[in-house]
């Protein structure tokens, strides 16, 4: 489920807006120093809900759309299957922690809501 570069732009202007957007208002967003058709755009947002991605709603004869997950959540699924993707699930794992700078994993863990 990985997305290709035009999906992360449309689902950056969406995670970034405070409400649902319309097609016109993601194509406004991302259309600084591109040549990109409004179709182009509308066709992604409707591939996004497609795969379940975004949520698409109608307002006053207009769809709006918004993010079926948090970014973070997002990426954790992504990662999550990256490694349900792999034999060996524990170096590949080391090896993205790893990667990480340091205290990034103390602070992941130190954010993590404590169960009660």
């Amino acid at each position: 489920m990985a997305l290709g570069e035009l999906e992360r732009e449309v689902m950056a202007q969406l995670w970034d807006a405070p409400e649902p957007l319309t097609v016109r208002q993601v194509h406004a967003g991302i259309l600084a120093g591109r040549d990109l058709a409004y179709t182009t755009v509308m066709t992604v947002l409707d591939r996004l809900a497609k795969k379940k991605l975004v949520v698409r709603t109608t307002e006053d004869r207009a769809y709006k759309y918004a993010p079926a997950q948090s970014r973070a959540e997002l990426t954790a699924a992504l990662m999550f299957d990256a490694l349900n993707g792999t034999p060996d699930q524990d170096a590949a794992l080391a090896y993205f922690l790893g990667q990480l700078p340091p205290g990034a994993i103390q602070a992941a863990l130190d954010a993590t809501p404590k169960e009660t």
